[in-house]
């Protein structure tokens, strides 16, 4: 037992940093399908670093050549140089700034990049998958700036600094001298940034997707990803970051959560005691009669004997059976649909995984809801929620996916209320 004083003693010496927030990418359901490895993971941690690493622009210089810019731009100190055509080049010195806080993201392995990511393929069970695909992520994608003193407020900016601190913009890039004659430019692909209405709650609704600059401010979007003409600055929105904004890298996309908002989401604990909730009800399959029950929450390929599988177009929860497969030719191709044997409704019949990565539930209800085609479960309000964000798909679409897998959702909803048969004795 400790006396106070020990306690105090003990509370202080290990101090817990302050914690900015974390990203998440979507799309991965708690993990990498190979596991998270270092920088590379599914969710990152943006933690008060030790000593503050954040950086502003200070001196401006006007160079005559791209060799000039180079001279000028000095290994040891941040700079993004702009090169308007062959004869001139703008370089922006930037300078230490001792209360911010710089993380940067990208696809890069170089050590300036935090965190590390890669393209999302859309219900890939693993890497090698997504190695074969040309990759469309920014090596240097883009930077966050936390304030290192409360509200802890982060800030987005397109483009990150490479091992020789700097930015280039090439000639292609889009770029501009602004009104104020300041430089600003977008990247090739651009960082894209929605931020819902109403935070990230049960009462969230989508907001409207927009540019960021490498100034970090706020356009309309370009006609696609890489056009060179930039989309109309929006005075009025911000490049601040909120509970549960979405982060578009072109090829992945990441949730913000704030630490406030982290504390308000269900935790793993809650997610497993409403699964072993669901289990200890045993539900039944209306034909086998056997007992139903979702596999624990470690993740598995392969779906278990007792696994629950619904039909999507209805929604009744079976056990797995192999009859009542209809084959009909739809759009050229062989698709298999099943018909439900409770209701007769044809569609397809899938398993059920429970979407485990917490961060993307927008309240801790049971899980009620499967999405539509790839079956992942979770609340009503979280199905909702994401069936009606519109998610940047390649350059220049736009389509809702399931939050757990990336998989586009399919049907009117996107989601289906799963009717359970409780135990018959």
């Amino acid at each position: 037992m400790y006396s106070p004083e020990e306690t105090i003693s003990t509370t202080t010496s290990t101090k817990v940093p302050v914690k900015y927030g974390e990203l998440l990418v979507l799309g991965y359901n708690g993990s990498l399908p190979n596991g998270d490895r270092g920088r590379r993971k599914s969710r990152f941690a943006l933690c008060k670093r030790p000593k503050a690493n954040g950086v502003k622009p200070s001196t401006v210089h006007v160079a005559c050549s791209p060799q000039a810019a180079k001279a000028i731009s000095n290994k040891d100190q941040h700079s993004i140089s702009y090169t308007l055509s062959r004869a001139q080049t703008v370089v922006v010195e930037y300078t230490h700034d001792s209360n911010t806080d710089m993380f940067q993201i990208g696809r890069s392995t170089e050590s300036p990049i935090d965190f590390v990511v890669t393209d999302t393929v859309a219900g890939s069970q693993s890497n090698t998958d997504t190695q074969s695909v040309q990759s469309t992520i920014s090596r240097f994608a883009c930077r966050i700036i936390c304030q290192r003193t409360a509200p802890y407020t982060a800030r987005i900016y397109a483009a990150g600094f490479d091992s020789s601190k700097n930015i280039f913009l090439g000639e292609k890039a889009a770029k501009w001298k602004t009104p104020d004659s300041q430089m600003d430019g977008l990247t090739t692909n651009g960082v894209l940034v929605m931020h819902p209405r109403n935070g990230f709650s049960q009462d969230s609704k989508p907001g409207v997707w927009r540019e960021i600059s490498v100034c970090g401010n706020v356009f309309t979007l370009r006609e696609t990803r890489s056009a060179q003409q930039r989309g109309k600055m929006v005075e009025t929105e911000s490049q601040e970051l909120v509970d549960g904004s979405l982060i578009d890298l072109c090829g992945a996309t990441l949730l913000w959560r704030t630490s406030e908002g982290l504390a308000r989401t269900p935790t793993l604990k809650h997610l497993e005691a409403l699964r072993q909730e669901i289990n200890a009800a045993r539900p039944q399959c209306p034909v086998g009669f056997n007992t139903l029950a979702f596999p624990s929450m470690r993740r598995k390929d392969t779906p278990d004997e007792k696994q629950p599988w619904v039909y999507l177009q209805c929604g009744h929860v079976h056990g797995y059976h192999d009859w009542g497969g209809h084959l009909e030719e739809r759009e050229g191709r062989e698709g298999r649909l099943r018909e439900c044997p409770m209701c007769r409704a044809k569609g397809p019949y899938v398993p059920l995984w429970l979407g485990c990565e917490a961060g993307f539930y927008v309240d801790a209800a049971p899980p009620t809801h499967a999405f539509n085609p790839c079956g992942h479960v979770c609340s009503d309000k979280t199905a909702s929620f994401w069936s009606q964000i519109p998610l940047p798909h390649g350059t220049h679409t736009f389509h809702a996916a399931c939050p757990f897998c990336a998989q586009q959702l399919n049907g009117e909803q996107g989601y289906v209320r799963l009717i359970f048969q409780g135990p018959l004795d």
